[in-house]
């Protein structure tokens, strides 16, 4: 399992320090973004989101599981996400975030996805409150895709 974990820009050596302490069997490795962290782990996604749910931290703002890691290009990003697609049963919207790929956009791969998982599986579209979403981060040349719940996106309230 692949984490993308966000820390406050500058407190990432604390960031590697909890997941290490959290998860203890990680890689974490830094990216070419402040504060955006990379995290494989051999544990389950269930195993390590409920590990990180537990713990007590003081760095760690989000966590969003990764379920595939694809060069980031068009056609490897539609493909991965189609595969994903199967999996969805009720609502869904698509959330994109990108970071240093210029020939990517934010609007653009969300609408395009979406409208391809509507047209291959007669999905519905819930912006406000849907079932499922699925996530593209996009690090450059490396896009994470996953297809979370609510549930599996962790959120913490960082004190500085």
């Amino acid at each position: 399992m692949i984490l993308l974990v966000t820390v406050p820009p500058g407190r990432e050596g604390d960031g590697i320090l909890e997941l290490e302490w959290a998860l203890e069997k990680v890689r974490v490795k830094g990216t070419d973004w402040r504060g955006v962290l990379l995290a494989e782990t051999p544990l389950s996604k269930l195993e390590a989101l409920g590990r990180l749910k537990n713990f007590e931290t003081q760095a760690i703002q989000r966590v969003v599981p990764l379920e595939r890691l694809v060069p980031a290009r068009w056609e490897d990003i539609e493909k991965a996400v189609l595969e994903l697609g199967e999996k969805i049963e009720g609502t869904f919207a698509v959330r994109a975030k990108v970071r240093g790929n210029k020939k990517l956009s934010q609007r653009e791969l969300e609408v395009r996805l979406g409208s391809l998982l509507v047209e291959k599986y007669g999905l519905k579209v819930n912006l406000g409150n849907p079932d499922y979403t699925v996530l593209v981060e996009v690090l450059g040349k490396k896009a994470g895709i996953s297809l979370v719940r609510e549930k599996d996106v962790l959120r913490f309230e960082v004190v500085d």
